[in-house]
């Protein structure tokens, strides 16, 4: 029988063991690397086409354009986006390896074993099982092996692990702006085409009439030929454009069914809503619910370039620990048996700490710490050109608006004054004032100007999408990580736990790294 005081003691052992792990963390604690202009930066071409309100909430920014066919796009995509599903995965994938730097703060050798033996005797006339004498020898045993985390290596170690959870977190965030940002994109390139097509169709039609006019013209001699093939070839031109148009069309389609997770083939979604056939709406601000420099810093490809500096900085730490001692509680409880007669029954306890250290290196230690702090500088500086392209393309799609903005009113002014030269030109040509030669320019003046209003506004609303996803909005989605049918895949396959359970919180990853609580 154990003595009392030594069945007691291992537990105060343990007890002291909890207390020390974890007394000191070497390597550095993480501080953002922000550069003092993101903190305070603001653009005036920004100030100048945004405003601050409340709605549209800047996560579904799509609904300013109040399209019903583009929010049933985007609802589609959310669901069936395989970039985003795979984001998602690698969310789970970061929650996984969390547990397993969690599994650091408990025993790392946690072993329990078994055995039975059959002995038996060889005689000198033979072997004889019945004579020989055999017998059983068997026991059991536990070991524990648990190094302290005196210099915090593993706590270092689940505060990368934390890092790199919502990093994938905020990857999976940025997916969806991506993907908002290119299904918009798309459509609008599509709405455009479609625009597009109804003008080109339209002035071939026109310049068709006039091309049969010249033909009778010259057939019965009232006009020479050069008015004849000049309408043809007028009318030809603008009738080329066609085909070019129509593909533009499918192959928009193609590329919003991919983006849905379809293969490619017709889309519903697309009907026109009636009396928006051939219309590209004209929004001429964005909605923001905070400064730009603010919006800047969260934007989600920020956010996980800090998340990810923050997890490089804390396995400093991880390498750093390797240089000290390491500080072990070993343990063992083993019982032996054996079936001969009289043979005693065995308990023993071994219990005490352990210390190693890997005293001649030859330098691999050191130059992996210095391994690590390289990376972080590397990570420091791809962060900070991020956030610096970021602003530039706030900037850029901001200024590029403001130029579609101003070129609208002028455009609109334009073609109505090429379709009103063109009913002049048709006038005065009838009545015998000019040649024929006026009426094509006219026809020629119009087209033009009608297709550069149309590309105009695509332009305008493809910037207005381009300023929204430089500043981060549409990371929005109520679709959880996993659908349910992978879910289902995955719950067959492996044992997930609660993993796949969990309320899906990606969408709601919080600002700054610095304020992550540890998980």
């Amino acid at each position: 029988m154990i003595p009392a005081a030594l069945s007691v003691r291992p537990y105060w052992l343990l007890l002291a063991a909890g207390c020390v792990s974890g007394c000191m963390r070497v390597g550095p604690d993480f501080s953002p690397q922000h550069e003092r202009w993101s903190e305070h930066w603001s653009s005036a071409s920004i100030g100048q086409v945004s405003q601050q309100a409340p709605q549209p909430d800047m996560r579904q920014w799509w609904r300013v354009f109040a399209d019903r066919n583009l929010e049933s796009l985007i609802d589609q995509a959310d669901a069936n986006n395989s970039d985003v599903q795979i984001a998602g995965l690698r969310v789970l994938e970061a929650r996984a390896q969390l547990g397993i730097a969690l599994a650091g703060r408990y025993p790392q050798v946690q072993q329990a074993s078994g055995d039975l033996f059959y002995a038996a005797r060889k005689r000198s006339d033979g072997f004889d099982p019945r004579s020989s004498g055999g017998y059983l020898q068997y026991g059991a045993g536990l070991s524990l092996g648990w190094e302290l985390d005196f210099w915090g290596r593993f706590s270092r170690a689940i505060e990368s692990a934390d890092a790199t959870f919502f990093a994938a977190q905020a990857n999976r965030d940025a997916a969806l702006v991506l993907l908002h940002a290119q299904i918009a994109d798309t459509y609008f390139t599509l709405r455009t085409a479609e625009a597009r097509l109804r003008i080109a169709r339209e002035n071939a039609q026109l310049q068709k009439r006039s091309f049969d006019i010249a033909q009778k013209l010259f057939r019965s001699g009232e006009t020479d030929e050069l008015d004849l093939q000049q309408a043809k070839t007028q009318y030809l031109g603008t009738l080329s454009s066609v085909p070019d148009l129509e593909s533009q069309i499918v192959l928009a389609g193609h590329a919003l069914a991919v983006l849905m997770g379809r293969p490619p083939g017709p889309l519903p979604e697309l009907e026109v809503q009636p009396g928006r056939q051939g219309v590209i709406p004209l929004v001429d601000h964005a909605v923001l619910q905070d400064v730009p420099a603010d919006l800047l810093l969260r934007r989600p490809d920020v956010r996980a370039a800090e998340y990810q500096m923050a997890a490089q900085s804390a396995l400093i730490g991880v390498a750093k620990a390797d240089l000290y001692p390491s500080v072990s509680l070993l343990g063992s409880l083993a019982w032996s048996a054996s079936s001969l007669t009289g043979s005693p029954n065995t308990l023993g306890l071994l219990i005490g700490p352990s210390v190693t250290w890997n005293v001649f290196d030859h330098g691999k230690i050191t130059n992996n710490v210095r391994v690590q702090d390289a990376r972080l500088q590397q990570l420091t500086l791809s962060y900070q050109s991020t956030v610096r392209e970021a602003a530039r393309e706030a900037d850029d799609a901001a200024t590029a608006l403001i130029a579609a903005l101003q070129r609208d009113a002028i455009l609109n002014d334009a073609q109505l004054a090429a379709g009103r030269s063109l009913k002049l030109a048709n006038a005065i040509y009838r009545e015998g004032y000019s040649d024929f030669q006026r009426v094509l320019d006219a026809q020629r003046a119009l087209f033009a100007q009608q297709d550069a209003y149309i590309v105009n506004r695509s332009n305008a609303a493809g910037s207005l999408i381009a300023l929204y996803k430089a500043l981060g909005g549409g990371w929005y989605s109520t679709q959880p990580l996993v659908d349910p049918a992978t879910r289902l895949q995955m719950q067959q396959r492996t044992d997930w736990g609660d993993l796949l359970n969990e309320p899906d919180a990606a969408s709601a990853s919080p600002a700054s790294p610095s304020a992550e609580p540890s998980r």
